[in-house]
């Protein structure tokens, strides 16, 4: 298991909690870029954010999967989140980073363009999303969040890392 206190950029926030008078039932998302809009993932399963270097590609991987990373001593395979959603081609500069994520006890990494800030959303600012046909799968989706006159495309990171179609974990059970 990889020691998260070593790095500064740990986040580690939990839902309602770091504000006096935070609300309850209040969850925090890590906002990003991907292309114009604006995304958003749970904080708590965010370990670190890095900045983007080269990989090591893998024959035979996805073309999402551009490699693996070897992270303190563990590989840690490295999504292109602009490819995984064919948002155009993917450019990288000194904005890139790499989200490293915790899935149920799975490190890897996903690249965005870039993070922005943590966001804390009461779940009466979080909408469903809308059924968008066959462009987007919206079963990794839990909805659209909402804050002033931002709105962030909400992703069920957990769902979306175990899916079948990534191949990079099992199920998980939430």
């Amino acid at each position: 298991m990889l020691d998260s206190s070593s790095s500064s950029t740990t986040p580690t926030a939990k839902p309602g909690q770091g504000k006096p008078g935070a609300d309850a039932g209040a969850n925090e998302f890590l906002a990003f870029t991907l292309g114009r809009e604006e995304y958003g993932i749970d904080i708590l399963k965010v370990q670190e954010i890095r900045g983007y270097e080269q990989v090591t590609r893998i024959a035979n991987a996805p073309e999402f999967v551009k490699g693996v990373v070897n992270l303190r001593g563990i590989i840690v395979p490295i999504v292109d989140m602009r490819i995984k959603f064919k948002l155009g081609e993917p450019t990288y500069d000194q904005f890139t980073v790499v989200i490293i994520l915790n899935i149920g006890g799975r490190i890897m990494g996903m690249v965005v363009d870039s993070v922005s800030d943590v966001i804390t959303l009461k779940p009466e600012q979080v909408k469903p999303a809308p059924e968008m046909g066959t462009s987007f799968d919206t079963d990794f989706l839990i909805g659209l969040g909402t804050l002033d006159e931002r709105m962030l495309i909400l992703i069920d990171i957990d769902r979306l890392m175990s899916s079948a179609e990534m191949g990079l974990i099992e199920n998980i059970v939430t």
